[in-house]
């Protein structure tokens, strides 16, 4: 069959064209170096600031407009760990409920869901006999749990128990049900929490905690279908160093003050960099309860204003943690914000600046003197100055 010129719009041609090079423009990390992105990672784009979204409500599921409200700023969001458990009864079916709503929202929408690697928290149904009245009648499961070495009590925190990731019965166990718990609720994934393994209870065999760790990751993104996301929070860190290898995405978590002083910030700057050069994605959390402000005003955590407060503050030190985000970004870096991890911490707080035009970065961030504080950093649409040691910022659109 032949063609003509006649017999394809030069629309057509144009179109096909810019699809064509728009699929092949891959990006590129602060340093040059090409970002290898994995056909199942979210979809991602410099349009506007990059989000990602994590929430729970331990009472209820979403209002059809609440997730429409979410999904209209994000593509990947993570179902927390008690979510639904009140009005549903178990974690998992709230993690599905919200599976499908969003997917429904948002067919190419990235979901997790949350699992613990230390601490083992009662709420789905996997794990609801880890309480102080069940456990004992289940002494199968009380193999999984650390005890203390002077009194044989259960090590725990706040009434929850620890899991002893040394135990390999246990870790055979917990893969198997966090797949499982994947794959019923639909979800395009899992992120896993506080991967340390309790490694100062056992000084002696910390080393030994660190690699039991990692071994369980590897199994589990082996268990876990190709195509799904294997999310580890902190796992840049010293601890998860034998965990980093089998996860797609890394969180700062940032859980206290001592996460964001000026010496940290630059840290993480530079592991953005590496975790995007490794083909892995981020996730740049900023909780404002570990604010300055909020740490010497302890009245921020109390009485029923709590999330007013909160609310109030976070508007008031967005342009600063915004600014940080944005000075260290890469391709596949997300920004997260709010004051906790529940629905009603800053996941449905409407926040103007995070949706107005960004752009690529036209380069690398740039130290204003070799010592000094001050970062700057431009995007097609903004200009970026930060010092992390005055904790002031200035984001100009353009």
């Amino acid at each position: 069959m032949k063609f003509s010129l006649s017999s394809i719009s030069v629309f057509s041609i144009v179109l096909l064209f810019c699809s064509c090079t728009t699929a092949q423009t891959p990006y590129k990390t602060s340093d040059g170096s090409t970002f290898e992105t994995k056909s199942f990672y979210p979809k991602f784009s410099w349009e506007t600031t990059p989000m990602y979204y994590m929430f729970g409500d331990p009472k209820r599921v979403l209002h059809p407009e609440e997730v429409e409200f979410i999904a209209e700023r994000t593509d990947f969001i993570c179902i927390e760990k008690s979510h639904g458990h009140g009005d549903l009864g178990a974690a998992e079916l709230g993690a599905k409920h919200e599976v499908a709503a969003f997917k429904k929202a948002k067919p190419d929408m990235k979901v997790l869901f949350y699992f613990n690697s230390a601490y083992a928290w009662p709420f789905t149904s996997y794990n609801e006999n880890f309480t102080k009245e069940n456990i004992n009648n289940y002494p199968e499961l009380k193999a999984f749990l650390i005890e203390n070495p002077e009194t044989n009590a259960l090590e725990e925190r706040k009434n929850v128990f620890y899991f002893d990731v040394l135990n390999p019965d246990f870790r055979e166990w917990w893969v198997n049900t966090v797949a499982e718990a994947v794959e019923f609720s639909g979800a395009d994934g899992a992120f896993i929490d506080q991967m340390h393994g309790f490694a100062w209870l056992r000084q002696d065999k910390a080393q030994d905690v660190q690699k039991a760790m990692g071994t369980m990751m590897k199994a589990l993104k082996e268990k876990l279908r190709p195509d799904k996301i294997l999310l580890g929070n902190n796992a840049n860190a010293k601890l998860a160093r034998y965990v980093f290898p089998s996860i797609d995405a890394n969180m700062f978590e940032h859980y206290g003050d001592k996460m964001l002083t000026k010496e940290k910030l630059l840290t993480d700057w530079e592991d953005m960099l590496k975790i995007s050069k490794a083909g892995k994605m981020s996730i740049f959390r900023i909780g404002v309860e570990y604010d300055s402000v909020a740490i010497a005003n302890p009245s921020y955590y109390k009485g029923k204003k709590r999330n007013e407060r909160y609310a109030k503050l976070s508007k008031e030190k967005l342009e600063y943690y915004h600014a940080c985000y944005l000075i260290g970004a890469q391709p596949y870096s997300y920004f997260q914000y709010g004051w906790g991890w529940q629905l009603a911490h800053g996941s449905l707080m409407e926040y103007p600046e995070l949706q107005k035009p960004l752009g690529a970065p036209k380069g690398a961030y740039h130290r204003t003197s070799a010592t000094g504080w001050e970062f700057t950093r431009e995007y097609e649409h903004a200009s970026v100055w930060v010092n992390t040691e005055t904790r002031q910022a200035k984001i100009t659109w353009h």
